[in-house]
C-alpha cells in the first residue's frame, strides 16, 4: 500500500522541476526582451559604445534585481502559506484524529479506491506519518520541499542575467555598422529558442507559442527603436 505515495511524491517533484525549468525560460526571455527593446532604443539615439554598455548593464542589473526580489517575495509569500496550511492540519490531527482520519479515506476513496481498501490504506498512511499523508493528499504539500524563496530569487537572478547578456553582447562587440542587424537576428533566433522551450515544456504545440515570442520581441524592438530615433533626432 506504500507504492501510491511513492508515485505521489514522485510526480510532485517531476511537476516541481518542470515548474523551475519553465520559470528559468521564461525569466531568460524576459532578460532578452527588455534588454533588447532598451539596448535597440538607445541605439536609436546614438552609436556610442559607452552609452549603449551602460544602458545595457544598467538594465541587466536592475531587471535581474527586480525579479529576484519579486520572485523572492512571492515564494516566500507561498512557503509562509504552506507553513500555516501544516500547521493548521497538525492541530486538527492532534485534536479530531478519527474525523482526519475519515477524511483521509474520503480523498482516497474519491480517487478511485474502494471503501475497504481506502480506509485500510489511511490507516496504514496515517501509522507511518500522519501529516506527511494529509499534506500531500489533502493539501497537496510536500512538508519535505516546500518552497525555497532563496533559491527562487537566485534562480531568477540567474536566468534574467543570462537572456540579458545576448543583447548586450550583440550591441556593444560588433562594428558600429553591424551592431542593430546582430541584435535583431541574435534576439529573434534566441526568442524563436526560448518560444519553443516554454511550449514543450508546457506540452503545447510550439508553432504559436514560438510566433508570439517573436513577434512580441520584434515590436518591442520596433518601437524602442523609433521612440530613439525620434529622440535622437530631436
Amino acid at each position: 500500500m506504500t507504492e501510491p505515495t511513492h508515485d505521489e511524491a514522485h510526480g510532485g517533484a517531476l511537476g516541481s522541476r518542470l515548474n523551475w525549468l519553465r520559470a528559468a525560460v521564461l525569466g531568460a526571455n524576459d532578460g532578452i526582451v527588455s534588454t533588447a527593446g532598451l539596448v535597440v532604443g538607445v541605439a536609436g539615439a546614438t552609436q556610442e559604445r559607452a552609452a549603449l554598455l551602460t544602458a545595457g548593464l544598467a538594465g541587466l542589473l536592475a531587471g535581474s534585481l527586480s525579479m529576484a526580489a519579486g520572485e523572492y517575495v512571492s515564494v516566500s509569500t507561498q512557503r509562509d502559506s504552506e507553513k500555516a496550511a501544516l500547521a493548521a492540519e497538525k492541530q486538527e490531527l492532534r485534536e479530531k484524529p478519527e474525523a482526519e482520519l475519515a477524511e483521509l479515506t474520503g480523498m482516497l476513496q474519491a480517487r478511485g479506491l474502494s471503501r475497504e481498501v481506502a480506509r485500510e490504506a489511511a490507516e496504514q498512511l496515517t501509522e507511518r506519518d500522519a501529516l506527511k499523508a494529509h499534506a500531500r493528499v489533502e493539501l497537496g504539500i510536500d512538508p519535505d520541499a516546500l518552497a525555497d524563496p532563496w533559491h527562487a530569487a537566485w534562480a531568477s537572478f540567474a536566468a534574467f542575467t543570462v537572456g540579458a547578456l545576448l543583447p548586450l553582447l550583440a550591441i556593444v562587440l560588433p562594428p558600429a555598422h553591424w551592431r542593430l542587424p546582430v541584435t535583431v537576428v541574435s534576439v529573434l533566433a534566441a526568442l524563436v529558442l526560448t518560444g519553443w522551450a516554454s511550449a514543450r515544456l508546457g506540452a503545447a504545440a510550439p508553432g504559436r507559442a514560438v510566433l508570439r515570442n517573436v513577434v512580441g520581441g520584434a515590436v518591442a524592438m520596433a518601437v524602442t527603436y523609433a521612440v530613439g530615433t525620434l529622440l535622437g533626432v530631436a
